[in-house]
């Protein structure tokens, strides 16, 4: 039985969308694309897909966020679940900055379904500090913001992607205060208070107050809620893209969801499917990211066979506050004390007193992140320290609590008087500059798969990010990504799609458990993801060498084989959390093997063995994913260095699938 139903909202119906088997522009999409309200809900024995199947020269679209409810067992490990089938224009999955200013730009053209792992707000996002940037002052030029980032990111951004977002970002963030953003204001001019961090030769940050990404995101969230076009469901995880032939290629109809607050399952097919997931800073021990960020769109946009770019550049934040282990048993995440405060004059210490960022580089403490991390590091081994300070009792008291609000009382409760005390701080994992490999307009290698925002290499960032541009990267790249779906949908629409929707009903879903799991499996789990965020933190952090790299591959490898064992038996209990442990050791296994293939030490990779830049190395590390070799033993990696090629084995078992890594070289400067 199908059932039209409203998601909480008015049903909406694609009016007037007639298809035929040639292709169309994409003003016609447009003009089909209008909606009306229904009346009541209705029921109906007869699925529209049905009634389009028996006229496929002149099909009408029948429902789109009206949902369509087919009954079905979805094979969960529960056996009585019942499996929910939605049809949308537009699938998001997350709710940062990327994911909602897609949808708002989105939901002009089409219905959206908006899905989020957890709370709407509880993203990457809302935790932002710094601020956005964008060149606003006439001092100020696009050109120098570009050189900023082309620095910071040790000549291995992408300059395409780099002066997308540099010419096109002072546009995106007036548009963020059109929409109701707040930022802090210059008190004499009225204009926006640009602050400076590190890395930027000039002041281009606006911000609101120290509690950036929070504004930001409720101006964005308020509008979401306001659209009529858009449906959000919140805790709901994603398992797995759904993936259906079109013209002989597999294209990317949609994911299958569990919404674990309801208990059910979702078969979510649609015309498009955006990836704005955020990153994976949980594969970390130490990391400013929330419990969320595992990785999840990154693993499966892997293992729905998209290219991966650039892993190896794991960004650490030189400075989040230093909690006393016995004080952070329950802290998920490290409170971070933005670049911000350094920009603000803050000065770093040893615990001997020492001010040592003159001793590592010229521009003291505002280097670039990647610069300050490692200095850190370098101190608090040479003096066998857990930390180091951070200072900005120097500056005028009223300035600091009145720019850093958020981060004075946050102190405070550690009984830090930050206008007077130093502040301990250490770093920790933050952010993903790799990720799935797209182009300007956000489209992966998987048709009808878009990604952006953290979870989305784009080239912007290269070898390290600068700070404040990633906020404005969701933003440029949400906006670029709109026209982009448009496109695809006029491409491939009407018959192909709706062919392709059918093939993807007749795929069966993952079992998964939604009924409560043992406590003794769920302490194993958390055992689990704790193996892997050590692994990770001593073997593959700011410092790093062959050796350990290698037993990270090795130990990584057998977790995943451990886990593999879980999903394969069908009398072992499936919970949501085993299938996000997969996501974080595939995570964690895309950045070593990434890290393996550098042969220097550039941004954030930096190797003991292999120290200097190479020219020759300047080239971003891709790994494909593709079904090949008969006995199914072993991951293959196929590797390319100019004209050099080779295909050492990792020893990962991966479903028989092989790993093609290679490089795309960069043109000299």
């Amino acid at each position: 039985m199908v059932v039209q139903a409203a998601l909480a909202l008015p049903s909406w119906t694609w009016t007037n969308a007639t298809w035929n088997h040639g292709k169309h522009d994409r003003a016609s999409v447009k003009r089909s694309m209008r909606f009306r309200s229904h009346g009541p809900l209705q029921t109906t024995a007869q699925s529209p897909l049905r009634h389009l199947k028996r006229d496929k020269s002149h099909r009408s679209a029948v429902v789109r966020c009206a949902c369509q409810h087919q009954e079905q067992n979805n094979g969960s490990a529960d056996g009585h679940e019942k499996a929910e089938t939605v049809k949308v224009d537009f699938l998001v999955v997350g709710t940062g900055i990327a994911g909602l200013s897609y949808a708002l730009e989105a939901a002009e053209h089409g219905s959206v379904l908006l899905v989020t792992k957890d709370k709407p707000h509880e993203c990457n996002t809302n935790y932002a500090q710094g601020g956005v940037c964008a060149v606003l002052d006439r001092e100020d030029s696009v050109e120098s913001h570009i050189s900023d980032t082309m620095v910071a990111g040790a000549f291995l951004c992408e300059l395409n992607a780099v002066e997308a977002v540099c010419r096109e970002g002072p546009a995106r963030v007036a548009h963020l205060a059109e929409l109701g953003a707040e930022f802090t204001k210059n008190a004499k001019t009225g204009d926006f208070h640009l602050a400076k961090e590190g890395g930027h030769s000039h002041p281009r940050i606006v911000h609101a107050a120290d509690m950036t990404g929070k504004e930001i995101e409720r101006a964005l969230l308020d509008s979401v809620y306001a659209h009529p076009n858009i449906v959000m469901r919140d805790h709901c995880f994603v398992l797995e893209l759904l993936l259906s032939d079109i013209d002989g290629k597999e294209h990317c109809v949609g994911a299958h969801i569990v919404q674990s607050a309801a208990g059910h399952a979702l078969r979510v097919l649609a015309k498009t499917t955006m990836l704005a997931t955020g990153g994976a800073g949980q594969v970390y021990l130490n990391t400013t990211n929330p419990a969320v960020a595992t990785g999840d769109g990154l693993a499966i946009a892997f293992r729905a066979k998209a290219d991966v770019a650039n892993m190896e550049f794991f960004q650490f934040h030189p400075t989040s506050l230093y909690v006393e282990p016995e004080r952070r048993q329950d802290m998920t995440k490290a409170f971070l004390i933005s670049e911000a405060v350094r920009g603000a004059g803050g000065l770093l210490f040893n615990l001997e007193g020492d001010r040592f960022m003159p001793r590592y580089d010229k521009r003291v403490e505002l280097a670039p992140r990647d610069v300050v991390a490692r200095s850190i590091d370098a101190e608090m081994r040479k003096h066998g320290q857990s930390h180091v300070l951070l200072d900005i009792s120097g500056e005028p008291s009223s300035e600091t609590l009145s720019h850093f609000p958020n981060i004075a009382a946050t102190c405070k409760a550690f009984g830090i008087d930050i206008t007077k005390d130093p502040i301990p701080v250490v770093p920790a994992a933050h952010y993903m500059c790799g990720g799935v490999k797209t182009g300007l307009d956000a489209q992966t290698s998987v048709p009808g798969l878009f990604a952006c925002g953290e979870v989305a290499y784009t080239g912007l960032h290269g070898a390290n990010r600068l700070a404040s541009n990633s906020l404005l990267e969701g933003l440029v790249f949400a906006h670029r990504a709109v026209s982009s779906a448009l496109d695809y949908s006029a491409t491939f629409g009407g018959s192909a799609v709706a062919d392709a929707w059918d093939r993807a009903m007749e795929v069966p879903l993952l079992p998964v458990s939604t009924s409560a799991v043992e406590e003794e499996f769920q302490t194993l789990l958390q055992e689990k993801k704790l193996e892997v965020q050590k692994i990770m933190w001593q073997n593959v952090g700011i410092v790093r060498t062959v050796a350990k790299l290698q037993v990270a591959r090795l130990q990584l490898a057998a977790l995943h084989e451990e886990i593999s064992c879980y999903l394969k038996d069908p009398a072992h209990p499936k919970p949501v959390e085993l299938f996000e442990l997969r996501n974080l050791i595939t995570c964690g296994q895309l950045i070593v093997w990434s890290a393996l293939k550098r042969k220097e030490s550039r941004g954030l990779h930096y190797c003991l063995d292999f120290k200097d830049q190479v020219e020759a190395e300047r080239c971003a590390t891709i790994i494909s994913a593709h079904r090949g070799g008969r006995t199914g033993k072993g991951t293959v990696v196929t590797v390319t260095r100019g004209k050099r090629k080779v295909q050492p084995r990792l020893g990962s078992r991966l479903n028989g699938e092989s790993y093609s890594v290679k490089t795309k070289c960069l043109p000299e400067e």
